[in-house]
């Protein structure tokens, strides 16, 4: 099995730089300092509160604002200011100093005392940082732009409330009342498989139920019993590149995944979003290239499901496209594994998305159609009905064909498509690298010439082409200015 998995040298399962480290502090029961007055220390004062601290705040009672007053039975009040010897007695220190000069001294006896601190609006004398956060305690979510835009970690948190159910802090605080249980009770793969069913609950939005802590005990309780589970296989569609083009059902899939088989194709952004503790195993296959077998493949997957593994076989655009699933959906079902299939955007629908181009059209192409460009044996395939394909009311989109295209253009002129057809060529599609040619079919040998033959092409050619007005019977254009997909809306 390790005779075909090859590595890949970049830093995909690395952790990018971080301007600073999230850490959450365990406050329950520790006093606090806050020295200041102000709204904006009442609001640091109330956050440490609601984290289990004892807020000592030091302040004459003269300086306190209104609204500070109005919590003020909340923490404990010293009615005068800070002083030196106060930081050893307490876990954190926040200060709220008007000066640069106070601000420098306040830090440094806090430092002096091993005391983190925190000077608020001062960054240079914070040695921890408060961010936005998403409350569904026990889960807490900090958010931090190390002060550079607080706009934008609003922005963001916001955008996290609107996808993270209410009931998730019910799951999260039934997680709390079973998991010494389930820890005692499963090995660390069936954990695994049931902690996975019981995210799949949290997400579903909806409150658990007054009786699910016995029902969940009862199902650990299955699943201790069933010594050896089978695994499972998931195909993914990793889309064409663009990690933002991914469905969401795609992420949750990586992030449960043991072990992810994937295609050479498949971008490394796209795995920065599977969890760090998969195994990734790099299986592609490539036409000129060193590749691995299907048959190595298929009997891989099969032996990690054998053993118990969540298993991920992350395939370019649509695994149902041009992708050999049904190859692999019929061994393992053959065996009796467990394989389900979650879609990904196919690369012709990111192509058409990036140009603006409808692969339909109600006055220039009624229909769609995909073809392969490169056989098993290198070549077109033999059983293209080459005079159907070259239907003028169809817009056809050819996958693999950078190194038939001289074929393909000759075919299709030969079953009757004008040489002047409009025809598109796009490699690397919705990548930094994209490149594009726009020409008509008599130049498509010369547009792939420009192209390059390195990188994986797409090539579009039909009314619909022309009628977006990308391509006319004597353009000859390269353009190699990236055009970016934000959804699908294409953006210059």
């Amino acid at each position: 099995m390790a005779a075909f998995v090859k590595p890949r040298n970049d830093r995909m399962e690395r952790i990018a730089p971080l301007t600073s480290l999230p850490v959450f502090f365990d406050l329950k029961g520790k006093s606090v300092l806050i020295a200041g007055g102000s709204d904006g220390a009442a609001w640091k004062a109330e956050l440490l509160a609601a984290a289990g601290a004892e807020v000592h705040v030091f302040c004459p009672m003269d300086e306190l604002s209104e609204g500070f007053r109005k919590q003020l039975d909340q923490f404990v009040h010293h009615d005068a200011f800070w002083q030196a010897a106060y930081f050893k007695s307490f876990a954190l220190a926040v200060g709220d100093c008007k000066t640069d000069e106070e601000a420098c001294c306040f830090h440094d006896h806090a430092v002096a005392a091993g005391v983190p601190v925190n000077v608020i609006d001062k960054p240079t004398f914070c040695q921890f940082k408060f961010g936005s956060i998403v409350n569904r305690s026990p889960v807490v979510i900090g958010i931090s732009t190390d002060g550079a835009a607080p706009i934008l970690g609003q922005a963001i948190r916001r955008r996290i409330e609107t996808l993270l159910p209410r009931s998730v802090k019910s799951w999260a605080q039934l997680a709390q009342a079973i998991r010494a249980h389930v820890t005692d009770a499963l090995t660390s793969v069936q954990r695994r498989n049931f902690w996975e069913r019981f995210v799949d609950r949290a997400f579903a939005g909806e409150e658990p139920d007054a009786d699910a802590v016995p029902g969940l005990i009862a199902e650990a309780d299955r699943i201790r019993s069933n010594a050896n589970p089978a695994g499972q296989v998931t195909l993914v569609g990793a889309g064409p590149g663009d990690p933002e083009l991914l469905t969401l059902k795609a992420v949750r899939a990586l992030q449960a995944a043991d072990v992810i088989l994937f295609d050479d194709l498949v971008s490394a952004e796209v795995l920065e979003l599977a969890r760090r503790e998969a195994k990734r195993m790099l299986v592609g296959k490539r036409g000129g290239r060193q590749s691995c077998r299907q048959e190595d493949i298929n009997a891989t997957m099969l032996a990690l499901a054998k053993a118990g593994k969540r298993v991920v076989r992350l395939k370019s655009g649509d695994p149902m496209i041009f992708g050999r699933a049904g190859e692999e959906i019929d061994h393992l079902r053959r065996e009796n594994i467990p394989v389900d299939v979650i879609p990904g955007i196919t690369a012709a629908s990111a192509m058409a998305s990036c140009l603006g181009m409808p692969l339909t059209h109600r006055d220039h192409a009624q229909s769609v159609r995909f073809v392969t460009g490169h056989s098993r044996h290198g070549g077109l395939p033999e059983d293209v009905d080459w005079a159907c394909v070259a239907d003028p009311h169809t817009t056809t989109v050819f996958y693999m064909g950078g190194r038939t295209a001289p074929l393909i253009a000759d075919r299709l002129i030969t079953n009757g498509l004008p040489p002047s057809t409009a025809a598109v060529i796009m490699a690397d599609v919705s990548r930094a690298t994209q490149r594009e040619w726009h020409g008509s079919l008599k130049n498509l040998a010369k547009g792939m010439e420009k192209i390059g033959y390195e990188n994986p092409v797409l090539i579009a050619v039909g009314g619909a082409v022309s009628a977006c007005g990308t391509a006319s019977a004597d353009a000859d254009n390269l353009r190699e200015t990236p055009v970016k997909a934000v959804g699908f809306v294409a953006v210059a």
